[in-house]
């Protein structure tokens, strides 16, 4: 128990078997459960994390391979069927810092927040040693999720250091969130749609031997993919469907006013490329729209972004 909270952790391990018994022999006391969920190893995880002998730990062993999203999904279950209050998600590869555990749960605890997760960008120091490529890539997708997820206060998104409350996780349409590599991303998109607190901790990442199974050339293109369903799936559900707000009808006018503002741009230039020449009413009739719709566009992100914040 912490702080009267019965805690879960969830383990997705996937082929984790020289790390998964570190995992669970570094995990905190005051965790109740610890459900390692064996995402179909063909080495011996499951085996090594039985062995360690924890009486607090199951293991879950999944026929068929779901990816990860899909394993902390299957543990989020087994967790509410166990009772408990918050449920974290720590990896099977020993990179999340056990120590660090309080940290994510009393900002939950205190009712200050539905959803925690770690931040590995928090300081001036965070991004030494990284590759420059990989440090534009963790900006943009931060930044391409806080628009889809309107979750605009948190950053790294692909973090999987997370806990959630039993509350939020009740809510939540589990069967329909991504499985694989874009589950953090989603699973942002449909805590916003239900308006879940969410906040960043600050917890810096453990850097080992782990080898990474990501290829970026085949999860960038479904990254994106899902980010730009998700943010039309959230504008949809969240602004539209359960109260038709300013945030709609601001967006929705502004993309009206600017696809009408080039329309007519178009035509003009296309009609004026010899010796006609476009009167300044004419001119006017393009440009006005565009410059209205832009400044509809910006007034509708300045209203999600408080949304989010709050």
């Amino acid at each position: 128990m912490y702080r009267n909270n019965r805690i879960a952790v969830v383990v997705p391990a996937h082929n984790e078997e020289r790390l998964i018994a570190r995992v669970i022999q570094t995990t905190p006391e005051l965790v109740d459960h610890i459900l390692v969920i064996d995402d179909a190893s063909s080495d011996n995880t499951a085996e090594n994390a039985a062995a360690v002998g924890d009486v607090r730990v199951e293991v879950h062993r999944l026929d068929q391979n779901q990816g990860v999203g899909g394993a902390i999904l299957a543990g989020h279950r087994r967790a509410l069927e166990l009772g408990a209050d918050i449920s974290v998600v720590m990896a099977g590869d020993a990179q999340m810092d056990p120590a660090f555990l309080p940290a994510l749960l009393d900002p939950i605890v205190d009712g200050a927040a539905g959803f925690t997760k770690a931040n590995r960008f928090y300081d001036a120091t965070s991004f030494e040693g990284m590759p420059r490529h990989r440090i534009v890539g963790n900006i943009a997708l931060s930044f391409l999720t806080k628009a889809a997820s309107g979750y605009w206060n948190l950053f790294d998104p692909q973090n999987g250091y997370t806990a959630i409350h039993r509350t939020a996780l009740e809510r939540l349409p589990l069967d329909r969130i991504a499985r694989r590599y874009e589950f953090e991303n989603d699973l942002l998109i449909n805590l916003n749609i239900l308006r879940v607190r969410a906040r960043d901790v600050p917890i810096p990442a453990v850097y080992g031997d782990e080898v990474s199974g990501m290829r970026l050339h085949k999860v960038a293109p479904r990254l994106l993919r899902a980010l730009f369903r998700g943010f039309w799936h959230r504008i949809w559900w969240k602004y539209v469907l359960q109260s038709f707000s300013a945030v709609a009808l601001l967006l929705f006018a502004g993309i009206g006013c600017v696809l009408f503002g080039l329309a007519v741009g178009v035509f003009v230039i296309i009609n004026t490329l010899g010796e006609p020449v476009a009167s300044p009413g004419t001119v006017l009739l393009a440009v006005a729209p565009i410059l209205t719709g832009l400044h509809f566009l910006i007034s509708a992100l300045m209203l999600d972004i408080q949304e989010g914040n709050q």
